[in-house]
């Protein structure tokens, strides 16, 4: 029995050491890649059965190619080593580095990726003004040399990307193919994409095909529904097409049991929709309460959403530099200056909709159900009892 049990132990944490870093390399994640390379046989056929994701396992590397439940999510960006979320620049100039590393030798230089990196921007098809004559646009190459570098994409042998920065120096960088070749998910590859616009680009890449008995469609739906359950903070019916929200009704019990034997995630199952809750608050990149300043804002904008319910934003803005002025003793310096409460606010904001606690509009602020959780209601004292 204890056998049994250590089995599904080391199963349910192979799947979560995937679940939160769909690429695992010998370098940087050893324990949990022996983990799922010993129980790749049944991961990868519950992940073809459930989700329909793809899993890749050799010495080296272990990459589950995930597809995202819905394209126009951008809560979740890639961020640098000062967790300062990418922006556009970074993600094309991340994309031109991937390019020139395809074609790149065994090693290259910072210089040199750089210099291929200007000479794709310049491309007329492209024609991306991307110059590296300013310390922005050079720190954007570092923050992408830094993303592949924890990726495992790149292995640095020499050099300090800080020297680069400052013009002082290079640095050389082992470039390691079979990590690089791993990273590309998708249904379909991008050469074969011929649509318009980046949008229809975007779909074709991530389209399935349409099933054509209803047992295929039983199982894509069901497929789609457990991406989305092990992939977001909670699943809203609201947010479902007819067929999945009918489907989810009918078989969230065993949907959600499944995902709980797997995972160890605890479903929340509320009027609203659905939530699959880690209780060892390990499978979220956005935590929430959090301690330190930034943590602590979040909360008190949270609850005060959830009593208020929708808020214009400049209401909570004053909320929050009246909020600054009581805590000014417990959190980072600066936080009761002139704008600060701005700069507070969208923190808050951006983990509160990553988390799909709130809906952000330019008038103002929408709480979502599930923000409920973190209303608080007056103390109930009962009197003491007496002999």
């Amino acid at each position: 029995m204890a056998g049994d049990d250590n089995e599904v132990a080391g199963r349910r944490a192979a799947l979560r050491a995937l679940l939160l870093r769909p690429l695992l390399t010998a370098e940087a994640d050893p324990e949990a890649l022996v983990l799922v390379r010993r129980h790749q046989t049944e991961l990868r056929a519950w992940l073809g059965r459930e989700t329909g994701w793809r899993l890749h396992v050799d010495a080296e590397t272990a990459r589950l190619f995930k597809t995202a439940p819905t394209l126009d999510d951008g809560t979740h960006p890639a961020r640098g080593k000062s967790k300062e979320p990418f922006g556009r620049r970074r993600y094309v100039v991340l994309c031109l580095a991937l390019a020139a590393l395809e074609r790149a030798d065994a090693q290259t230089t910072l210089g040199r990726l750089a210099e291929e990196v200007l000479n794709a921007a310049a491309e007329p098809d492209l024609a991306f003004p991307f110059t590296l004559d300013s310390r922005a646009e050079r720190a954007d190459l570092v923050a992408v040399v830094r993303i592949l570098l924890g990726w495992g994409v790149l292995r640095r042998v020499a050099g300090d990307e800080e020297s680069y920065l400052s013009a002082a120096g290079d640095v050389l960088y082992d470039v390691r193919r079979v990590v690089l070749a791993a990273l590309l998910t998708g249904v379909r590859g991008p050469s074969t994409v011929t649509a318009g616009t980046f949008e229809e680009r975007l779909a074709a890449l991530a389209e399935e095909l349409v099933p054509d008995t209803d047992e295929l469609r039983n199982q894509a739906l069901r497929r789609r529904l457990t991406r989305r359950l092990l992939d977001d903070p909670v699943v809203y019916y609201a947010d479902l097409d007819e067929a999945e929200h009918a489907y989810l009704v009918s078989q969230r019990l065993a949907i959600t049991r499944r995902i709980e034997e797997m995972t160890g995630l605890i479903p929340e199952i509320r009027a609203e929709g659905v939530a699959m809750v880690d209780p060892d608050d390990e499978l979220t990149d956005v935590r929430m309460p959090e301690q330190r300043t930034d943590g602590h804002v979040t909360l008190l904008v949270a609850e005060y959403l959830a009593e208020r319910g929708e808020t214009a934003r400049a209401e909570l803005a004053a909320f929050v530099r009246k909020a600054a002025e009581t805590h000014k003793s417990f959190w980072r310096k600066g936080v009761t200056e002139a704008g600060a409460e701005l700069e507070l606010l969208d923190t808050a904001l951006e983990k509160l909709s990553a988390l799909r606690l709130v809906e952000v509009a330019p008038g103002g602020v929408r709480p979502l159900p599930a923000i409920a959780r973190y209303a608080v209601d007056e103390p109930t004292i009962r009197e003491r009892a007496t002999s």
